[in-house]
Formats: C-alpha cells, structure tokens, sequence
C-alpha cells in the first residue's frame, strides 16, 4: 500500500464550506469507488480561523485542502482516475508519494469516520536547506528532532511524512510533509501550544528548546504551515 498526499487549491467561486462539503462528500465516494484504501480531508476552514497567527506562508498562496489516499498502487496509470476526480473539483492541485512514519497516533481524541477530529491539525510543507546533505537533515529531522517536538509541545497526532517523488507536474520540489494535531486552545495560546499552561518558565524552555531543534534543520524562509481542520473518512487499516 502507498500514501499519496495531494495539496487543493479551491475555485475562487467556491466557498470554504461548499468546497469542504464536496470533498468530504461525492469526491469521497467517487475516490472509494476508484480503489481509495484510506482517505483523511484537511481543510483550511473556519473552525481554525483563530490560528491565523500559526499560519505561515513563504511559497504563496498557501493549498486550502491537503487529501491523504491510501492506495494499492500509486503508478500513473493506477493514479490517474483520482488525479482526474480531484482536479476536477479544484483549481489546482499537486501530489506526493510518500512514506509516512507515525510519531504519535491519536489516542487521546479519536474521532468517528467523517467526523472532525478534536482541535486542530497544523500541517507544515519542509525542504531540506542547501547547508545540509539530505541524509544530514534526514538523520537530525527524524532521529534527534522528533523526541524534541513530542516533549516540548502538546501534541496529540504526530506524523511525519517523506516525500519519496512528486508524482504531478508542477508540484512544489518539498522533501516532507508533518501533521501535528493540538487541541483548541493551542490555537491562540502559546503556552498550551507548548504544554506549559500556567508555567512560565517551562514554557520558556519549551520554546527554546523546539526552536533550537527546528533550527538545525529548517530553512523559516522557506518553510510553509497550514493550520487546518482533520477529518478521517476510512482509515487505511479499514481496507
């Protein structure tokens, strides 16, 4: 099985929630239909409007949705009738293969298929920065940062995916995308952010020991983050 995460952008005639509707509805089914093993929607929409602060967005405009498909086969042959069913429900799109690697599972807030998951979900697009070789920014990203995000933050879904290829033409050269989900508070709070309600100086150290981390390995120039609202439609596991 292989993971495809595709990035949306929505018709400028759309509404959010028209766009959101439609994704998390006929374009669901239509993507089952076709082969989908596994489906997650994340959208930009109204419900993280408070984390317009989080948001950053170096390469604009920033996608509205990110769809993750789990699939049997990600060749272009096999991939091209969901390309072609997404694409036709935005105005843009791009797509990645890649291997995703599960940091935290959500335990804490498990939401029913369809359901938005509690809080919010910030996903971040990386690069590897030209000071480090790829397997440099590799080793210090997955095997020195990791522990460093899980206990500095409050974080309750963590996953890291690499990218292996772009698969669409086009498509913005990232080499991962993370997801991290927090709850709602975190939106606006810094100190839930980083776990350290009502504790200043654990926040502080906290916030300069996730900074410090990020650092060695991002580029905050080129970096993107969308904050976004997770809905798990099939888990892969489902089949």
């Amino acid at each position: 099985m292989e993971k495809i995460i595709y990035t949306l952008w929505r018709n400028p005639s759309d509404s959010l929630d028209a766009f959101s509707q439609r994704l998390r509805g006929g374009v669901a089914e239509q993507l089952f239909t076709l082969g989908g093993r596994g489906l997650q929607v994340n959208l930009a929409d109204a419900d993280v409007a408070p984390a317009a602060g989080l948001r950053q967005e170096n390469n604009r405009p920033l996608a509205d949705a990110v769809v993750s498909l789990w699939v049997d086969s990600a060749n272009a042959q096999s991939r091209r009738p969901l390309d072609e069913v997404l694409a036709a429900t935005s105005s843009r799109l791009a797509a990645y293969l890649v291997c995703e690697s599960v940091a935290i599972r959500n335990t804490r807030f498990p939401a029913h298929p369809g359901q938005r998951t509690h809080g919010f979900s910030q996903i971040a697009f990386l690069s590897c920065p030209p000071r480090l070789t790829r397997d440099a920014w590799l080793d210090t990203w997955r095997n020195y940062h990791t522990q460093v995000a899980i206990d500095t933050q409050d974080n309750f879904l963590y996953v890291q995916n690499l990218v292996v290829r772009a698969l669409t033409h086009g498509a913005a050269p990232l080499d991962a995308i993370v997801e991290e989900a927090f709850p709602p508070a975190a939106m606006t709070d810094p100190m839930a952010f980083f776990d350290a309600v009502g504790d200043e100086e654990k926040f502080q150290k906290n916030l300069a020991a996730m900074m410090e981390s990020c650092n060695r390995f991002i580029d905050f120039d080129k970096i993107d983050v969308l904050p976004t609202s997770q809905y798990v439609l099939k888990t892969a596991a489902a089949g």
